[in-house]
């Protein structure tokens, strides 16, 4: 009981000391800069990421040779969340628009919505995170992945970050 009541009063002041985990409110560099960061890379291999696009919610996608993209959060993002022990996934055939919400990751800092990267259907979930959803902070690149989807309009791949633009991204909302 007391457990609970200390993740309560830590979830309700997470969004004071957290607020990228918590999308309430527009990121704003200042407000994450209360602190000094240690410079961040993407801890992939250049292969994996060279077709990696990223959000500035911080969702990847990679597609992949037959048209189904496979979306998961960045290095930055899981670093941020915390140990994840909860992942709240979409339903194989659900529909999304990009940036639709589709799901939610819970760690022990606080809980953090998930946004469709692109328009498309799930096609499939990743069902190793019911029971391991550390797997997203162990390997958020590989093993950790979200789901997978149709890319209903490849168009809109080109207003994703590459692996070069998401960094710059990263450095401006940590400086």
């Amino acid at each position: 009981m007391a457990a609970c009541g200390l993740f309560r009063s830590l979830s309700s002041n997470f969004s004071t000391v957290f607020p990228l985990l918590t999308r309430t409110a527009p990121l704003s560099p200042l407000r994450l800069a209360s602190k000094p960061y240690f410079r961040r890379t993407l801890a992939s291999s250049s292969r994996l990421s060279a077709a990696l696009k990223f959000t500035d919610k911080h969702e990847w996608i990679r597609v992949e040779d037959d048209g189904i993209g496979t979306v998961g959060i960045s290095n930055f993002a899981q670093e941020a969340l915390g140990d994840v022990v909860y992942c709240g996934l979409p339903e194989v055939g659900t529909q999304l628009a990009q940036q639709d919400e589709f799901g939610a990751l819970e760690s022990v800092k606080a809980a953090s919505e998930l946004y469709s990267p692109l328009t498309g259907e799930v096609v499939e979930v990743n069902t190793l995170l019911a029971d391991n959803p550390g797997l997203v902070n162990k390997s958020c690149y590989k093993d950790g992945w979200l789901m997978k989807m149709t890319i209903a309009k490849p168009a809109e791949l080109d207003a994703l970050m590459d692996e070069a633009a998401y960094e710059r991204y990263i450095r401006s909302i940590e400086d």
